[in-house]
């Protein structure tokens, strides 16, 4: 193996939302240098920066992992597409922009969860470190940080008409999800600048940034797995061209690659449950069950109806002349329709009547085509609900040895508690929301499910045959007390029983928050950088 003579304070193994947080704030100070290690291409697509075109980004041959779950029994042993960022910026770079943190009670949760300091008290600060806010100016916003955060500069009358609905419906208007309460429906804040996608690469890993003398970036190159000395983290080895080198890390090394990718890395180096490290013939450095564990993520169901009119967005000849002109539009002001990120607008519910949701809708003002067919040509609308607090958890294993093969993801959706029950109840409310006369002039036919569900038992048919992934996987790693024989790291991110090793990422969530996850990911980067800042 090649000995690069490469030779950093810190090693970062993933340039997503929380690698490219971490690099920017460290290198702030030049007595400390960093390599950031990316797996993917640079972030110079424009199906990265230009908003519409999200599901080129989703879908995309080179900025994807292309993860796709074991078969999953509870879905009519259906495997479920995971994409994941493989780019500079991550999953930051071709995810819906939306910008929520959660609830306050979340971080309370985590808390008595073993994740102390991160209660609401504790991690506010670091969110509003983070944003630079372009409308709202109170308590719970910050202005100036690297993070746009934004109204959409573009909404479409029919995602307007899904606020007026959800009014109609009995929920209340909410025009901030990230300020006192969650509850209601309204228009999403995004993670934009200018009409182009701020993803946490174009956030912190600006043109300034990438000048420091103290960064290294490396694309193309992944992380085959942490160089231990013992249970001491030294550095890592990667892979460029198919060809392997080391690089050395004086301080530490600090996993970032997310949930699926970061409890790999820990488990092709000898950190993990003991008896599968054996079982694929790694030696084993640290024996800690819970690598792997905790997995969760939410399961969406989507409602749809065909459309009366050409007012969504689709590939279709009748919306051609339109979208030819936004194009235009578009290239010229960074403005219109362009900007939209098709979840334009949302909100969330309370399934039981509660002072806190346990339901988050997306609205779409489109029919999404199903995976492998080409681009929606049919007008429609679209309201996906998903259920914020699911109890089943999954597991994350080696399928191999090999670093280039993917992991065996097994969620295990709707395995535990009252999952399938909400479920239900989030898919009911969705479809009385869109039976509200705010769409009765575009509502044409019920297009997915086919046919109303006329009892549970077909409600439960409908969500076994077509819920999908929301894309928020976490806490494969999760953070907790040294008590915990399934918590992998502090409330530093520093991996129980391994020195000079810290995982810092969605992985260490203990549970999912009550929301989208890209938010609270660059948080903990936020805060855990003070920490390593620190010293």
């Amino acid at each position: 193996m090649e000995k690069s003579g490469e030779d950093f304070d810190y090693v970062i193994t993933g340039a997503g939302s929380a690698g490219a947080t971490l690099a920017s704030r460290l290198t702030e100070d030049p007595d400390i240098s960093v390599c950031l290690i990316e797996a993917g291409p640079k972030d110079n697509r424009a199906s990265i920066h230009t908003p519409a075109m999200i599901v080129d980004a989703i879908y995309s041959d080179d900025l994807n992992w292309h993860y796709e779950t074991t078969p999953q029994a509870e879905l009519n042993n259906r495997q479920i597409y995971w994409p994941r960022g493989k780019t500079l910026g991550g999953s930051s770079s071709i995810n819906a922009m939306v910008y929520i943190r959660g609830g306050q009670v979340d971080y309370e949760a985590w808390e008595k969860l073993g994740a102390e300091g991160f209660g609401w008290n504790d991690v506010l600060p670091y969110f509003r470190k983070s944003e630079n806010q372009q409308r709202i100016a109170d308590q719970f916003h910050g202005h100036g940080g690297p993070l746009t955060v934004s109204d959409l500069g573009y909404l479409n009358p029919l995602s307007k008409a899904f606020v007026e609905a959800g009014v109609q419906s009995g929920l209340p208007r909410n025009d901030d999800f990230n300020g006192q309460s969650r509850l209601g429906v309204g228009p999403y804040q995004v993670t934009q600048r200018k009409g182009q996608r701020c993803s946490a690469a174009k956030a912190y890993l600006s043109d300034a940034v990438k000048k420091r003398d103290n960064l290294t970036i490396h694309v193309d190159t992944l992380v085959s797995r942490i160089l231990m000395d013992g249970t001491r983290a030294r550095g890592v080895v990667v892979r460029t061209g198919g060809q392997e080198r080391e690089i050395m890390a004086r301080r530490e090394v600090l996993v970032t690659g997310g949930a699926i990718n970061s409890p790999q890395i820990l488990m092709l180096s000898g950190i993990g449950p003991a008896d599968h490290l054996r079982d694929m013939g790694i030696s084993v450095a640290v024996d800690r069950p819970g690598v792997g564990e905790n997995l969760q993520d939410h399961l969406d169901t989507a409602i749809a109806f065909t459309g009366k009119t050409n007012r969504s967005y689709a590939y279709s000849l009748q919306a051609l002349p339109k979208q030819m002109a936004e194009a235009v539009r578009y290239l010229f002001t960074k403005k219109g329709m362009l900007t939209s990120n098709a979840a334009e607008t949302g909100g969330f519910a309370s399934t039981k009547g509660e002072d806190e949701p346990d339901i988050q809708f997306h609205f779409v003002p489109a029919i999404v085509a199903a995976r492998g067919e080409p681009k929606s040509r049919v007008h429609g609308i679209t309201l996906h609900s998903y259920v914020l607090y699911p109890d089943s958890r999954g597991t994350i294993r080696l399928n191999s040895t090999n670093p280039e093969d993917h992991p065996l993801i097994d969620p295990r959706y709707l395995t535990a508690g009252h999952d399938m029950e909400t479920q239900i109840a989030g898919a009911k409310m969705a479809l009385d929301i869109l039976e509200q006369s705010a769409f009765d002039d575009e509502r044409k036919a019920l297009h997915n499910p086919q046919s109303r569900p006329q009892n549970d038992d077909e409600w439960q048919a409908f969500v076994r045959e077509k819920a999908e992934t929301l894309f928020h996987p976490i806490g494969t790693c999760k953070m907790g007390a040294k008590t915990d024989d399934m918590a992998v790291v502090d409330n530093q991110g520093r991996v129980y029983g391994a020195q000079g090793l810290r995982v810092i990422d969605a992985a260490i969530m203990p549970r999912l928050v009550g929301g989208n996850t890209n938010a609270p990911t660059i948080m903990i980067a936020e805060k855990i950088a003070d920490v390593l800042r620190a010293g």
